[in-house]
């Protein structure tokens, strides 16, 4: 009987990933694997044919030539695996290796790499927006100098788990079940440190206060990150430390809400001033600038002032500052100037007639005038 496709029986594309091969793989042979058939011979037939696939095409050259030349491509003689040759508890841990700290074949243990850090940094608005270079203190977990992160005293080494031979985990089998977990010897490290340095009490890492300078460039914002390659945690014996990851929030300020690249902020000006317009000064970043206010502005007015933003700490491109007018009205009058007001007013007439004056009051109340009739009809 001919040999069925190999990509055919894994159900995988020809153009199948590696991952996607080992992943199939997985699935299949914990479906079909022996130990959970319980002498079904017809599935034990089709586990030897999983695994003859997976045996072929998890390897480069052989797939290459079985892409090729197809079944001849390959050793013709091959009968495929041979009674469960897979350990199923080889192929389970590979699939809950993650869950237990690493596992299944080849899944040695490995010193871990330092963690990262973050350092919380707050910034005044004038200092995001121009940038900076400022110190910061991070305390942290630097490699023992004295015994260079190996953990043990000078003129000894770290020696093999005897226990788990330097893989760091150990099986625990259970009916066709296998569970990899730590090794209590020496608790996931592979190794044994049986003089430990006296600095580090065999840790490999001391704690240490690092200054660090940090350049803050113009333009950032809160939520930033900056980020400081390998001046995180220390990794355990001689592995590759973490990063520093420095978090960016600017302060409320007094005048300006940012907002992206723009900035915005409130302009009281006089009742006077609204109505017969002028220049009023205005603060930006750089300085102070003149703003024309138009005649008959109404409170809530926004004059926008192009280029005096934030420039983008990405793109470049420079915001601008929004000024929102508010008019205020006159407090702390003396009889003169109210004398002054009134008159103004008598001199705008009553009813109807003030509507060329005051178009929006009358607007206002015609739309409560109506409301009321609605509600009477």
């Amino acid at each position: 009987m001919s040999k069925r496709d190999y990509y055919e029986v894994l159900g995988v594309a020809k153009d199948a990933s590696d991952r996607d091969i080992k992943k199939a793989y997985k699935r299949l042979a914990m479906k079909y694997h022996p130990d959970r058939t319980q002498g079904d011979k017809a599935k034990e037939e089709k586990f030897k044919e999983i695994q003859e696939a997976y045996e072929i095409l998890n390897d480069d050259q052989k797939r290459g030539a079985y892409d090729r030349y197809g079944h001849a491509g390959v050793d013709p003689n091959r009968t495929g695996g041979g009674g469960g040759g897979a350990d199923f508890g080889d192929i389970f841990g590979d699939v809950f290796g993650d869950i237990f700290g690493g596992g299944g074949r080849g899944g040695r243990s490995r010193a871990r790499q330092g963690s990262d850090l973050r350092y919380n940094l707050e910034l005044s608005l004038e200092e995001a927006v121009r940038g900076k270079s400022v110190e910061i203190r991070v305390p942290t977990l630097v490699a023992c100098e004295v015994c260079d992160g190996s953990g043990a005293a000078k003129g000894s080494k770290p020696t093999t788990c005897p226990t788990c031979h330097g893989q760091g985990q150990v099986q625990m089998r259970q009916g066709f079940f296998a569970v990899q977990q730590t090794c209590p010897t020496c608790s996931g490290k592979g190794q044994i440190i049986s003089d430990p340095c006296r600095s580090c009490h065999g840790q490999g890492r001391i704690e240490k206060t690092k200054t660090l300078s940090v350049k803050v460039p113009a333009g950032v914002d809160t939520g930033d990150r900056i980020r400081l390659t390998g001046e995180g945690e220390a990794g355990e014996a001689g592995a590759p430390p973490g990063d520093l990851y420095v978090q960016v929030n600017v302060r409320e300020h007094d005048i300006f809400v940012r907002d992206g690249n723009n900035l915005y902020c409130e302009v009281p000006i006089s009742f006077t001033r609204a109505s017969l317009g002028g220049d009023v000064e205005v603060p930006t970043l750089d300085g102070k600038v003149k703003l024309k206010i138009t005649s008959e502005t109404q409170t809530g007015r926004m004059f926008r002032l192009r280029g005096k933003g934030v420039k983008s700490v990405r793109s470049g491109s420079v915001g601008d500052l929004m000024c929102k007018v508010v008019v205020e009205t006159p407090v702390n009058l003396n009889q003169k100037q109210k004398d002054l007001l009134a008159q103004l007013e008598e001199s705008m007439g009553t009813g109807d007639e003030t509507a060329k004056y005051r178009p929006k009051e009358k607007g206002f109340f015609d739309g409560v005038k109506k409301f009321f009739d609605d509600l009477t009809n």
